[in-house]
């Protein structure tokens, strides 16, 4: 779809030549570029769909970018479609009064951004249990996507969603944003290079899984689509609860919709545990939830002798080894001992990829289509971790995993959680 800007461009300029020879004719600031925003022609045209928690963060970041231009919104909220419209005319008022810039277009279904061509790349925050299927139809459409971490509510919709990507080429980051923070880059370096010697275990701390809830029916306020906020999840009477995006509860605590705190913060926290053990396109082999007894907490096992703990100490991800730790969460950076940590890298020591900003990365990507710090197949790997974890948890037994056929071994009732059927008349295709 970038091929699109650069036709446009020449187009634009060469209608310019043509009028002036004609006559006089202004070009305004706004449409050759001014300072450092490029011409309105070399701007990535984006769309953004579900604008609550995460989502208006990402547009009102949006909105201040220099290379991009919002040209529709979506979401099952009217008044939030109204309020953002607004947001985006106001900002590009001046070039929309030159007719430089035609107006943003607010949607309340997605399949109405999917078809438009006029549209490179499309931020997607919606509730987990809409992801694939709306990411999927972006990614036919043609469109490269920042989607919100976890990436999907099952592992088969994640892998569908690495197959979309790489059938229509197009560019897909996953917002586990914690790998364009340093300090990440930093811990995993180390663990990386063998400064704590070989990896013993990891401790990663957060939230439990999500569980079946239920909530008593509310009236849907006026200009909420309900229905379509429900889509391809069971049908459920209204609650403000039930759909809110409060952390700790509402959707992200139903099962339906999400796998809790152990997809919501893990695919930050075991995303970067996956990251520093080098396991970016595999994963554990065995996962066993607690029984009170000789397993006190979930433990996952790796093909290679590491054990991962789903908590049981550290700020964030503890990496022990044999000669060392490292700790690390946002904002927070600590190596035992010191001297780990304060030794520079060598010349010919490990560099990760390097990612300052999780946005920034997704836009130079979508110019030289090469893959983002967490490419689709990266939030695969680290949200089946996560998924794996509720499974054990939800049926109380031990899981045999293959991270190369991606099938939990030898357990039909376990294997009918790697996915979840979807009420008509939504379904991948």
């Amino acid at each position: 779809m970038l091929k699109r800007t650069a036709v446009s461009r020449r187009e634009f300029l060469k209608g310019a030549a043509a009028l002036a020879l004609a006559g006089p004719y202004v070009v305004t600031s706004a449409a050759l570029g001014a300072g450092d925003r490029p011409a309105a022609s070399n701007r990535i045209t984006m769309a953004h769909i579900g604008i609550g928690n995460q989502g208006s963060g990402h547009f009102g970041g949006m909105l201040g970018n220099a290379e991009a231009q919002i040209l529709a919104v979506g979401d099952v909220r009217q008044w939030v479609r109204d309020k953002c419209q607004k947001a985006v005319e106001d900002r590009y008022g001046q070039a929309k009064a030159s007719g430089e810039y035609k107006g943003c277009a607010a949607y309340n279904d997605f399949r109405e951004i999917a078809a438009r061509t006029d549209i490179d790349a499309t931020v997607v925050a919606v509730p987990d249990h809409w992801h694939a299927l709306v990411a999927i139809e972006l990614l036919k459409s043609g469109k490269d996507v920042y989607c919100e971490k976890p990436l999907a509510l099952t592992i088969k919709q994640a892998r569908a969603m690495v197959t979309a990507t790489r059938r229509y080429g197009r560019v897909f980051q996953t917002g586990s944003q914690q790998r364009s923070s340093a300090e990440f880059r930093k811990a995993c370096e180390l663990v990386r290079n063998g400064r704590i010697g070989k990896v013993l275990t990891v401790n990663v701390n957060v939230g439990g899984p999500s569980t079946e809830r239920y909530y008593p029916e509310e009236p849907i306020p006026e200009g909420f689509d309900w229905e379509f906020w429900l889509g391809p999840a069971p049908w459920a009477p209204h609650n403000s609860e039930r759909c809110s995006g409060n952390y700790g509860g509402g959707w992200r605590m139903v099962r339906d919709y999400s796998g809790g705190m152990m997809t919501d913060w893990g695919a930050h926290h075991f995303d970067i545990a996956q990251w520093g053990l080098g396991m970016d396109n595999t994963g554990p082999v065995e996962i066993l939830p607690p029984d009170g007894k000789d397993v006190p907490r979930l433990t996952y096992k790796y093909a290679n002798g590491v054990v991962m703990y789903h908590g049981g100490g550290g700020n964030g991800v503890l990496f022990t080894g044999e000669k060392g730790k490292v700790e690390v969460n946002r904002g927070y950076f600590k190596s035992y001992p010191d001297e780990i940590g304060q030794e520079p890298l060598g010349p010919s020591d490990i560099r990760l990829y390097a990612s300052n900003n999780h946005m920034a990365d997704f836009f130079q990507c979508m110019k030289t289509r090469q893959r983002p710090i967490c490419d689709v197949e990266i939030g695969c790997r680290s949200v089946s971790v996560c998924h794996l974890g509720n499974i054990a948890v939800w049926i109380n037994r031990p899981l045999k995993w293959d991270p190369v056929k991606e099938e939990i071994i030898g357990d039909p009732e376990a294997s009918r959680w790697l996915d979840r059927p979807m009420r008509a008349p939504w379904h991948l295709g």
